[in-house]
C-alpha cells in the first residue's frame, strides 16, 4: 500500500451513522472538508483514519443561541474560549448573540465580529444582527449579510438599543425583513411593575417570581399576535413556561410560522436548585418549579419544539457570587448541552434519532444553512463521534470555557462526544482538543 495515493483525507471507519431516519453501520470518507462517501469503505485508504468501532456518528451540532460576549466582555469569554468549549461538546457550528459591546446592529460590528473570529474559532460560526430602533430601516440589508443568521429580538431583559418593548415598533422590526426572526420573549412592562416586589433582604429563589409565568406568556401572547399579523416567521428562544405550550402548539395548529427552543437546563432542574446552587442557576427566563419543568418534557415528546439550544452564557464565578438581585443572570452550556443529552438518551427519556433532528437537521432547515446538518455525500465534514456508554464527570477541569464552573458540576452523565471534525479536520480527538482552529464563516441559502 505505501505509497499508492490515498483516496481520501479522512475516514471515519467502523461507526454508527445516526439520522432522524435511524441508524446504520457505515464508514464515513472525507475529502476536501466534505463528505463523499458514507457505506462500507474496506477497500479505501485515507491519508487518516478514525475509528468509531463502538461508537455512534452524529451530525456536528449546531447550538443556535450561544453568547461568547467578543467584544467588550471578554473577561467573562471570548470567541476562542467559547468555540473550544462548543467543540469539546460535540458542537461545531454556532449562532452568537447581538448583546455584546459594541452590540451587533451594524454591517461594521457584523464585519468586526467575524474578523475576529477567522482563524480563532474552533467551530463554524455565524453572528445574529441585533434589532433595535435606530436600525430598523436597515434591518432588510442588514439579515442578508454574509455570516448571519439573521435578526435576533429582545423584547424584554436587555439594555440600551436593543430593547425593544412597544408592539408598533416590533411590527416594523418584523416587516423589514423574511428570515425568522429569533425573540427573547420576556414582557418588559411586567417585570419593571414586578421588581418593586422584591423582599428587603432577596434571595435568588425570588428569581422565577420577579419574572413570573406571566412575564413570559405575555410576551410569547405578543410576538404569535405579530406573527400573524405581519406574516414574518418567528423563532422563540428559550420556552420555560407550561402556560406558552398550550398557546404554541395552537400557533402551530393554525399553521403560522412560529417554531420554539427549549434548553438543557430548563429540561434538568427545577426551583429547588436556588437552594443548592444559588445564582449558579440564575438566568433570563428562569428556573421555575417542577410542574413547568415536566410540562416542558410533554412539549420534547409530542415534537413542540423545533431545536434544543444551549443559551450559552457565562459569566465569571466573582460575578455571579454577588448578592443577588446584583448577580447576573445567565450560565455556561454549550460544552454540558450534547453530553445532557446522551444522558437522557442512556436514561431513555430521549431517542437518538430526535437528538439529531433537534441539534442539527432542523437547525439546518429552519435557518436555512447550506451544506450542514446531514451526514450525507456533498456535505459538510461536521461530526461529533460519541461513546453511549462512557460515563464522566462534569468537573471545572474538564470545562473549556473561561469561566471555569457548570451549574452541572459534579454530575456523572453517560454519554460523552470522543472526536470532534469541523470541515474534515479534527480538533477533538479522544476527549482532547488537537491541532488549530479549523471554524469558518457558516454559509446560507437565503437569497435577495
Amino acid at each position: 500500500m505505501r505509497g499508492m495515493p490515498a483516496e481520501f483525507d479522512l475516514i471515519v471507519r467502523g461507526g454508527v451513522v445516526v439520522s432522524s431516519a435511524g441508524r446504520n453501520d457505515a464508514d464515513v470518507g472525507i475529502q476536501g472538508g466534505k463528505i463523499v462517501a458514507v457505506g462500507d469503505l474496506r477497500e479505501s485508504t485515507a491519508v487518516r483514519e478514525i475509528s468509531a468501532q463502538g461508537l455512534h456518528v452524529l451530525p456536528g451540532v449546531i447550538d443556535t443561541q450561544v453568547h461568547f460576549r467578543e467584544p467588550g466582555l471578554t473577561h467573562k469569554e471570548d470567541i476562542e474560549t467559547g468555540s473550544r468549549a462548543a467543540v469539546m461538546g460535540g458542537v461545531t457550528t454556532y449562532f452568537e448573540m447581538p448583546n455584546t459591546n459594541p452590540a451587533t446592529t451594524t454591517r461594521e460590528a457584523l464585519e468586526g465580529k467575524l474578523a475576529r473570529a477567522k482563524g480563532r474559532s474552533w467551530a463554524n460560526y455565524a453572528f445574529f444582527i441585533g434589532a433595535s430602533a435606530q436600525n430598523v430601516d436597515e434591518l432588510a440589508a442588514l439579515e442578508m449579510l454574509p455570516g448571519t443568521p439573521g435578526v435576533k429580538l429582545f423584547i424584554g431583559s436587555s439594555t440600551g438599543d436593543l430593547l425593544v418593548e412597544e408592539d408598533e415598533l416590533i411590527a416594523r422590526i418584523l416587516e423589514a425583513g423574511v428570515r425568522p426572526c429569533a425573540v427573547h420573549a420576556e414582557d418588559e412592562a411586567r417585570l419593571r411593575e414586578r421588581k418593586s416586589l422584591l423582599s428587603d433582604n432577596p434571595h435568588v429563589r425570588e428569581h422565577p417570581f420577579i419574572r413570573d409565568e406571566e412575564v413570559a406568556l405575555l410576551a410569547t401572547k405578543r410576538m404569535i399576535a405579530l406573527c400573524k399579523r405581519t406574516g414574518r416567521p418567528v423563532h422563540i428562544l428559550h420556552i420555560s413556561t407550561w402556560q406558552e405550550f398550550a398557546i404554541l402548539v395552537k400557533a402551530k395548529g393554525n399553521r403560522l410560522p412560529v417554531t420554539c427552543e427549549v434548553t438543557p437546563q430548563h429540561l434538568s432542574l427545577n426551583a429547588e436548585a436556588y437552594e443548592a446552587l444559588g445564582t449558579l442557576v440564575q438566568m433570563n427566563p428562569p428556573i421555575r418549579d417542577e410542574e413547568h419543568r415536566r410540562e416542558l418534557w410533554s412539549g420534547v415528546s409530542v415534537g413542540l419544539f423545533d431545536v434544543f439550544g444551549s443559551d450559552h452564557a457565562p459569566h465569571t464565578l466573582e460575578e455571579k457570587q454577588q448578592p443577588y438581585p446584583k448577580s447576573p443572570s445567565g450560565m455556561p452550556g454549550v460544552q454540558t448541552m450534547l453530553p445532557i443529552l446522551l444522558d437522557w438518551v442512556h436514561r431513555s427519556k430521549l431517542e437518538l434519532e430526535k437528538v439529531v433532528k433537534m441539534t442539527a437537521e432542523r437547525p439546518a432547515e429552519l435557518f436555512g444553512i447550506a451544506g450542514k446538518g446531514h451526514i450525507a455525500p456533498g456535505y459538510d465534514a461536521d461530526l461529533a463521534v460519541v461513546d453511549l456508554e462512557e460515563e464522566f464527570e462534569v468537573t471545572k477541569y474538564w470545562i473549556q470555557s473561561k469561566c471555569r464552573w457548570s451549574p452541572f458540576e459534579g454530575q456523572f452523565l453517560i454519554g460523552k462526544p470522543v472526536h470532534t471534525i469541523v470541515n474534515g479536520v479534527a480538533v477533538v480527538s479522544n476527549g482532547v482538543i488537537v491541532g488549530e482552529p479549523a471554524g469558518r464563516m457558516v454559509e446560507f441559502t437565503w437569497k435577495n
